[in-house]
Order: C-alpha cells, then sequence, then structure tokens
C-alpha cells in the first residue's frame, strides 16, 4: 500500500510543478518578483544573491504548495526550526502515518555551460539519517516518511540586469525594475535519484547533488541504477570504513566505486556524472 501511495504522490508531484513557471514568471520568462514594498509603497530592488532569491522563492511558491496539498488530501506541517529537515512535511489528513517529506532545491545555470547547474544540498547524512528513529533537526524520524522528495527550481541569473540597490522605485516605475532572474525550469524527484557521492558544502555532513540539468530532471543520479538501499547504505556509512590500499597504506571510503566493490557490488550499476554537453 505505501508503494502506491508514493507513486501517485510522485505523479502527483510532477504534474503539479508543471503548473508553476506560469505561477511566479510573465510571459517572456522574467521573475514577476520585482523587489519589496512599503507601507509608503516604495519599492525596493532585490539582488541576485542565490540565498536572497532563494528564500523569496520559496514564499512566492508556498500558496501553490498549500493548494496542492488540499488537493490531494494532505496538510502541510512547516519545519519547526531553521536547520530542521525537510522544509515541508505533508501528512495524509485520514491517515497520518502517510508521509512525504518536500525539501525545495533553488539554484542557477552555469551562464557558460547552460546544460549544468551549480548543484545544492540534498540534506544531511548525521543523525537523523543515520539513526532513523532520531528527532534531531527533523520534523518526524526518517523513517516515518514514504518518500523523501526535492522540489527543485533552476534559473538563469540576469547578468545583464542594472539594478541600483540604493534606489527605491514607486508603483508607476514597477514595469522599469528589471527581473534579477528568469527562465525557470522546475523538476519535482526523489533525493536519492538525483544524488552524486560527494559532499555538497564545506565541512558540513551535507550529501551533494549531480549538476546535469538533464540528469536532474529524469532522475539519473549516480544511485539511480543501484537503488536507494545502496543511496542510504553509502551515506550512512561516508567516510567511515578504512580499507587497505595496495602499497600497505589506508584510506577512507568517500568514493561509490570503492564502496560497491568494498560490499562486492556491482560496480557497472553506477552512473557516472556527465558534465558534457549532448549538442
Amino acid at each position: 500500500m505505501s508503494v502506491k501511495y508514493k507513486k501517485d504522490f510522485e505523479q502527483h508531484l510532477k504534474l503539479f510543478v508543471k503548473t508553476l513557471s506560469n505561477h511566479i514568471s510573465t510571459e517572456d520568462g522574467q521573475w514577476s518578483i520585482k523587489g519589496f514594498i512599503d507601507t509608503y509603497k516604495n519599492i525596493y530592488t532585490i539582488s541576485n544573491d542565490t540565498k536572497i532569491v532563494s528564500k523569496i522563492l520559496e514564499i512566492h511558491l508556498f500558496p501553490k504548495i498549500v493548494e496542492f496539498a488540499q488537493t490531494h488530501g494532505y496538510k502541510v506541517v512547516l519545519a519547526e526550526h531553521q536547520n530542521y529537515y525537510p522544509d515541508v512535511s505533508l501528512v495524509k489528513i485520514d491517515n497520518a502515518k502517510i508521509k512525504f517529506a518536500l525539501d525545495f532545491k533553488t539554484t542557477y545555470r552555469n551562464p557558460k555551460k547552460p546544460f549544468l547547474c551549480n548543484g545544492f544540498t540534498l540534506g544531511s547524512h548525521g543523525k537523523y539519517f543515520e539513526d532513523r528513529r532520531s528527532t534531531k533537526n527533523i520534523q518526524f524520524p526518517y523513517s516515518h516518511y514514504l518518500g523523501h522528495f526535492c522540489l527543485g527550481i533552476i534559473y538563469d541569473r540576469n547578468e545583464k540586469a542594472t539594478i541600483d540597490e540604493t534606489k527605491s522605485y514607486q508603483l508607476n516605475e514597477l514595469d522599469s525594475i528589471e527581473s534579477v532572474v528568469n527562465n525557470f525550469h522546475f523538476f519535482a524527484v526523489e533525493k536519492w535519484k538525483i544524488a552524486s557521492d560527494k559532499g555538497g558544502s564545506g565541512n558540513t555532513a551535507n550529501i551533494g547533488s549531480i549538476n546535469n540539468i538533464k540528469d536532474i530532471s529524469n532522475g539519473n543520479g549516480m544511485f539511480s541504477k543501484l537503488g536507494e538501499k545502496w543511496f542510504d547504505d553509502y551515506w550512512m556509512n561516508f567516510n567511515k570504513i578504512t580499507i587497505s590500499k595496495e602499497d600497505g597504506t589506508t584510506k577512507k571510503i568517500n568514493t561509490l566505486k570503492d564502496f560497491v566493490e568494498y560490499r562486492k557490488g556491482d560496480s557497472s550499476l553506477i552512473v557516472a556524472k556527465n558534465n558534457k554537453s549532448e549538442e
């Protein structure tokens, strides 16, 4: 039964994201958000800083997420704290055991290689990932979710936009304000299907994504042929298993190839990261 709920949820989510571009962009693909307004009707522009754009996009989309949830019989549970996973938990109204994790993921295209994006993190592989009953930094224990999904947005930065952040505008000048981002691409996919075998950011215990946009949209990550159990096993043990090298030294396992060989799996099922254009 849980498999059916998961399959239905995924189908509904994929159909839903196809409708979102019209909600946030103009007919020519520009972001409809131009800035923010105060009580005196002064408009202040925003920069293309990734964190700012990401947060405003989440706010912009949230009413649609609520609408999606209500349509399909779910209630929305927001993360209680800023660093909690996931951004949104969707809980079936008539059966609280049916839960799905939904994380917003936003990033921008590589201007020189537009078939690639900047990538993003897919959540922690720390305490709550290792101990599926843990409630540390997670809304509900990891094992309580039937699936872990990303709702993603990939966009272009408008490098030609001449934004003066020191200036305010009036409502009648709204059309003269340039959008800082445009050309949105939405996707919905289970996070394990777009994972790489490398960490996502600095020294934190975050899982990294692949960065080929077509592969992200199609769920062709490094684990996509191996399966979710391999994804879980690898990231639970990332950098924790020590093996001997031929020269007598040792090393920690932090590549999927080494891990699959160590577990005596089929390394031919590893999907190599594709950073080349198909054109």
